[in-house]
C-alpha cells in the first residue's frame, strides 16, 4: 500500500494512493489503522505534503556505503555514524529548499527512509521488520561547511527543511536490493543500490533501537550512495527509489 498525507482546502489528510486516486483515511493510521473511507480524490486535485511528521525524532546513519566514505575522505567505520534530527527538519515533496543563514554549501544526499510502526526498544534485527510501518524517499541535505566546522554533525543536518521526504510510504516493500537514483536538473549524479549498504536495514533498526525507544512515526535514514554533491539556486533535485517513487525539490 502507498499511504500519502495530503491537502486540499482543509486540514492535511492521510490516504490510500491507488491508481491515481486518493482513497481518504478515518483518522491516523499510524493508531487506528488503514481504514478506508467513501471519499475519493483524483490525485491530481490533491497536493501531497510529507508522508510523515516523526512525533520523536529522525534517526540518521551516516557514512554506510564504502564508496561514499571514500569520497568524503576516509575509510568506512565499523559501524554508521548514528546522529539525530529534529522534526522541524522534514520538508515535504514539492516544497523549495532553502539554504539556512549559516552556510552556502548544502549539498543533497539520497537516501531510503524507514518509517516506525510501533513503540519498540531493543529490537533484534531478525524481528526488526515487525516494527516498520514502510518505508519513502529521503534526500539528506547538509550543511558542508557547518559539518566541517562543527565538530558535530546537529546544526549541519538537522536545519529547518534539510530532510525532504516523499512523496509516500509504501508498506509492501522488500529494502535489501533497491535502485536509488538522484539526479540534478535532470543529470544522474548518484546511481547506487541498498543492497551495498554495509550495515543492513534490519541490523540499522536493532542499533537505533538500542540506543533509544522508537515511537510510532520516528523516521530512520539508512546512509547514501556515493555521488554527493553541492547545490545552487534555482536547481532542482529529484530522489528516486525502486519500488517507492521520486522525491523532487528545487532549491529556492
Amino acid at each position: 500500500m502507498r499511504i500519502a498525507r495530503c491537502v486540499t482546502d482543509n486540514d492535511p489528510f492521510y490516504g490510500l494512493v491507488e491508481d491515481q486516486k486518493v482513497i481518504e483515511l478515518a483518522g491516523d493510521p499510524f493508531f487506528h489503522g488503514v481504514q478506508p473511507t467513501q471519499t475519493v480524490h483524483d490525485l491530481d486535485d490533491v497536493r501531497l505534503v510529507a508522508p510523515i511528521i516523526p512525533r520523536s525524532k529522525i534517526v540518521g546513519f551516516g557514512k554506510n556505503y564504502a564508496e561514499h566514505a571514500r569520497e568524503m575522505g576516509g575509510e568506512a567505520p565499523a559501524r554508521p555514524v548514528m546522529f539525530l534530527m529534529p522534526n522541524t527538519a522534514v520538508l515535504g515533496p514539492g516544497e523549495p529548499i532553502r539554504f539556512p543563514d549559516f552556510s552556502d554549501e548544502i549539498s543533497y544526499e539520497g537516501e531510503l527512509a524507514v518509517v516506525i510502526g510501533r513503540i519498540c526498544k531493543d529490537v533484534p534485527a531478525e524481528s526488526a521488520h515487525d516494527v516498520v510501518f514502510g518505508y519513502t524517499v529521503a534526500n539528506d541535505l547538509t550543511a558542508r561547511d557547518a559539518q566541517r566546522n562543527d565538530g558535530q554533525w546537529s546544526r549541519a543536518k538537522g536545519f529547518d527543511g534539510s530532510v525532504p521526504l516523499g512523496p509516500w510510504i509504501e508498506t509492501e516493500l522488500d529494502p535489501d536490493a533497491l535502485a536509488i537514483t538522484t539526479t540534478v536538473d535532470g543529470e544522474t549524479v548518484q546511481d547506487g543500490n541498498t543492497r551495498d549498504m554495509l550495515t543492513q536495514v534490519a541490523e540499522l533498526i536493532a542499533q537505533a533501537s538500542e540506543a533509544f525507544t522508537l515511537l510510532p512515526g520516528d523516521v530512520l535514514l539508512t546512509g547514501t550512495p556515493a555521488g554527493v554533491g553541492l547545490l545552487r539556486e534555482g536547481q532542482t533535485v529529484e530522489v528516486t527509489i525502486e519500488g517507492i517513487g521520486t522525491l523532487s525539490n528545487r532549491v529556492l
